[in-house]
């Protein structure tokens, strides 16, 4: 027997002794399945099922094996599949030369070209310590940078693109940055930085190089210089199966199947530096196999007036990049939705307390009646959130005008972090769960299609980071210089600015806001109750509003 069938049955054991004879044959036979699903996708073998590698590909297998086991019909674009696109930042492309006197120049080791750099070539005599117009000049940072160590509001890279700048209206054909100074600079390869890129090409020498080059400012260096900054992309994949009833509304159902991989994305709490597995057994192996389950459970019911499609969605943990992408590009009509139902981190149900979150309430008044009927089943005591708009894939439907509902069983310690695993999952009240939202599909059978109802969103993209918000929502997908507008909640400085979905905010008062990083840096230098300006791009056509946090 091995160790996977040891826990396995110890696992089992422990679920059936918690509640006894209350636990009817099909109950135990799904505990049986939900937690075969959730050892396997949060196994270290998967790696973390980050999005667009071997790992997520080992999962959506494994998911479309069990739609199909299911007896769902496929229902991507591929099969069970419909791939996107996930931009990953920039990347120093591999055609990237520097030859200093026909030695070539080791990339990172000796030099890297700034991601702001454009797409050049150059071969150049120069000697560094002269700068004239039609050669590449050099210049050292090591007086600016002392200048400006007592300075938080410092920006050396923003200082570098100003030296750039100067440099080219001078007449320089490209700018060698480097630092002879003893303070650090911290300056590198930023490939999540989407500003334009300048007028030339922008490089820096390490020490490394500087020693060997640029002992002599007096001499002669023959130049041969090719930058290549490109995209970085990879695909992920979402997984789409569907009970066809030939019903004219369909129910959607969802859950995010990716996770974390190594923390490579930056998004894990933990913060020792070590690289290790984010299995994410409840963030969200536990709503992927309560996805399976439900695909199982209503793919035998005697309901037919709703279809069922069903979505495991990759992407999320970057930014709902999977169920974005299916409302943009959907393989049904989308204007058919009944509602959608998100299951997002459902296996840590408190054997206590038994409270569980349902967020959406609001999204629609059919909502009220139908969780009044349901309060006659005691499986567990729930919170209500009335909006549509959350950290989670349920939103992307909620922006199309659409009900949603959003099961959530609550944040843990382990949350984004490598100790995510099956052991901790509560696959009892897991059961439960899918159970109820069975119930809730039975009791919405008879009512048409819900109609849908615009909420009060809460502050969008940064309350829990910073005192200010704008009110909006980011699109995490876009790939361009600055930041598009996914959402707009009423009554917010956004909102009050002029700004609505789709417009490309550029610059937040004095602060440029390229990409949603640096969003975010702009929004954390003010306080509630400050003023200032945003512009924002709204096809061609600049705008400017004013803004009071």
């Amino acid at each position: 027997m091995n160790l996977y069938m040891r826990l396995l049955i110890i696992l089992l054991l422990a679920s059936f002794s918690s509640v006894g004879q209350k636990l009817k044959k099909a109950d135990k036979v799904m505990i049986t399945n939900l937690q075969a699903h959730v050892m396997y996708l949060a196994d270290d073998k998967l790696e973390g099922r980050r999005a667009g590698t071997n790992g997520e590909k080992l999962a959506y297998e494994y998911i479309s094996n069990q739609f199909q086991k299911a007896g769902l019909e496929p229902k991507g674009e591929q099969g069970w599949l419909q791939s996107f696109e996930i931009y990953d930042g920039k990347q120093i492309n591999a055609s990237t030369l520097l030859f200093v006197n026909d030695h070539e120049l080791k990339l990172n080791d000796e030099y890297f070209p700034f991601v702001f750099s454009p797409n050049a070539s150059l071969d150049a005599a120069v000697s560094p310590a002269v700068k004239e117009k039609g050669v590449p000049w050099f210049d050292d940072l090591k007086d600016i940078i002392e200048d400006n160590k007592d300075n938080p509001h410092f920006d050396l890279t923003q200082a570098v693109k100003i030296i750039a700048h100067k440099a080219h209206e001078k007449g320089a054909t490209a700018l060698f940055v480097y630092n002879t100074g003893s303070i650090a600079d911290e300056l590198a390869f930023d490939s999540k930085d989407n500003s334009s890129p300048v007028a030339i090409p922008v490089v820096y020498l390490t020490a490394k190089a500087c020693k060997q080059y640029l002992a002599d400012e007096s001499a002669t260096l023959d130049i041969r210089l090719k930058t290549v900054i490109t995209d970085k992309k990879r695909t992920g994949h979402n997984v789409i199966g569907m009970i066809n009833n030939g019903a004219p509304n369909t129910i959607v159902f969802g859950a995010h199947y990716d996770h974390l991989g190594y923390g490579e994305d930056g998004n894990s709490m933990l913060r020792t530096g070590a690289r290790e597995i984010h299995n994410g057994a409840d963030d969200n192996a536990s709503g992927t196999a309560a996805l399976i389950e439900l695909g199982r459970l209503l793919r035998l019911s005697k309901d037919k007036n709703n279809n069922y499609v069903f979505i495991a969605f990759s992407g999320e943990e970057l930014g709902l990049f999977g169920s974005k992408y299916f409302t943009e590009h959907p393989t049904i009509d989308l204007p058919s939705v009944n509602f959608m139902v998100n299951m997002d981190m459902v296996g840590r149900l408190n054997d206590s307390s038994k409270t569980i979150t349902i967020g959406g309430y609001g999204t629609s008044p059919a909502w009220g009646p139908v969780f009044t009927s349901l309060s006659k089943q005691k499986y567990f005591t729930i919170k209500y959130d009335s909006s549509g708009i959350g950290p989670s894939d349920h939103t992307s439907f909620y922006l199309k005008s659409i009900p949603v509902l959003f099961f959530f069983t609550g944040l843990h310690s382990d949350y984004h972090k490598p100790t995510d695993d099956y052991n901790k999952i509560n696959f009892t009240g897991e059961v439960f769960i899918v159970k109820y939202i069975e119930s809730l599909v039975d009791l919405t059978n008879t009512k048409g299609k819900l109609v849908f109802q615009k909420t009060r969103e809460p502050a969008m993209g940064t309350t829990a980071r910073f005192n200010v918000t704008l009110g909006i929502m980011p699109d995490y997908t876009f790939s361009g210089s600055g930041v598009r507008v996914d959402g707009v909640t009423d009554g917010r400085p956004a909102q009050k600015a002029g700004i609505q979905t789709g417009d490309i905010i550029v610059q937040l008062g004095s602060f440029n806001t390229s990409s949603l990083e640096t969003y975010m840096q702009a929004l954390s230098k003010f306080n509630k109750g400050d003023k200032t300006t945003v512009k924002y791009k709204r096809g061609e056509e600049m705008k400017e509003g004013p803004v009071e946090f």
